[in-house]
């Protein structure tokens, strides 16, 4: 058996087995990983993959979380249960991605929480795809009107030794870029190999759920919100996660690319209208973000967790509704990881 880089991956498909599905399940399989596939009311009734533990929308009804009775249904944010099986099954690190990317061999090395990297801190918005592209190019959930901004030269950064919990592995030729992008850019994108980048205090980068790896100690950062703009679910769960990272002293990785996207069919102008929101207020909320007070105490953490989603409530970016749901997330959180993150 290979070595196991992680202990689970977490996918939501509403897919057949797909070649690439066959790919996870068959190196999960090999490595010892946990393979969790959240299917959706669309998933073919008679899913079956060997080295795959599905979850068809019935088995996910089942669960034994608050958060299952209440996630709608035929939307993303049901990847949360796959997150919680993960931790429930006493996980210590947990990969994501999506279907539609195709993982290289650096996917399946073993991530590290504690690293000597060059790091951007205190420099507001920093678009990391730079750093590994000499194109003109940024991440979905980046400002537009930053897009232009000079980049601080990588050999300025300082080197410094710091811990994350959260990485993001960057994706090869159809990257996790926004819709004015894909309507306006040349498309494929390439990123060099450079060395990784950590983000921290008083530094901004959307980062994505289409390929991370988080450890146990920000499990409860993981959160998904439901009742927002479907483009930006994981963009704001990344601001976040950013945020509440700070007063820990945690950075966020971001790695050369680790899988190569065949991106599934979309239509452009609908990813464009669900991105909206983000163009016209993602720096309005890390504005709003960074001003509020949080507790540096990790037995905080779903306080804190709760006062940023205090922060989206109040700037109309998702529901009075979404209380309910992160509520249940954290208790489901709190039962399950007790042990490694107070509360």
């Amino acid at each position: 058996m290979s070595a196991r880089p992680f202990d689970a991956l977490v996918i939501t498909s509403i897919a057949p087995p797909t070649e690439i599905l066959r790919v996870y399940a068959r190196e999960c399989s090999q490595r010892g990983i946990h393979f969790i596939l959240i299917g959706d009311t669309k998933s073919p009734a008679d899913f079956y993959l060997p080295g795959c533990d599905f979850y068809s929308i019935e088995r996910q009804r089942s669960l034994p979380f608050h958060l299952a009775r209440l996630l709608p249904e035929r939307h993303y944010a049901r990847k949360n249960l796959g997150y919680l099986i993960a931790w429930q099954a006493g996980a210590r690190i947990v990969a994501e991605t999506d279907d539609d990317n195709i993982p290289l061999e650096s996917f399946w090395q073993t991530p590290r929480p504690r690293v000597a990297v060059r790091v951007a801190e205190g420099c507001g918005w920093v678009n990391v795809f730079r750093y590994f592209s000499a194109a003109h190019v940024w991440p979905r959930g980046y400002p537009l009107e930053r897009v232009q901004a000079p980049l601080v030269p990588r050999e300025q950064l300082p080197i410094r030794n710091v811990t994350c919990f959260i990485q993001q592995g960057l994706a090869d030729e159809n990257p996790d870029v926004d819709a004015v992008y894909r309507m306006t850019q040349p498309l494929p994108v390439c990123f060099s190999r450079e060395e990784p980048i950590g983000v921290g205090r008083g530094a901004w980068c959307p980062f994505n759920s289409q390929n991370t790896v988080w450890f146990r100690e920000a499990a409860p950062l993981m959160y998904l919100p439901a009742h927002c703009s479907f483009r930006m679910t994981d963009i704001w769960r990344s601001f976040v996660a950013h945020r509440i990272g700070w007063e820990y002293g945690w950075h966020v990785l971001y790695t050369a690319p680790t899988v190569r996207q065949e991106r599934n069919e979309h239509n452009l102008l609908r990813d464009f209208a669900d991105e909206v929101p983000g163009y016209l207020h993602n720096t309005e909320l890390c504005a709003a973000l960074a001003e509020h007070t949080l507790s540096m105490e990790l037995q905080h953490m779903t306080a804190n967790l709760r006062a940023c989603y205090k922060v989206l409530r109040d700037l109309q970016l998702v529901g009075d509704v979404e209380e309910t749901l992160l509520d249940a997330w954290c208790e489901d959180i709190k039962r399950l990881c007790s042990d490694d993150v107070r509360h």
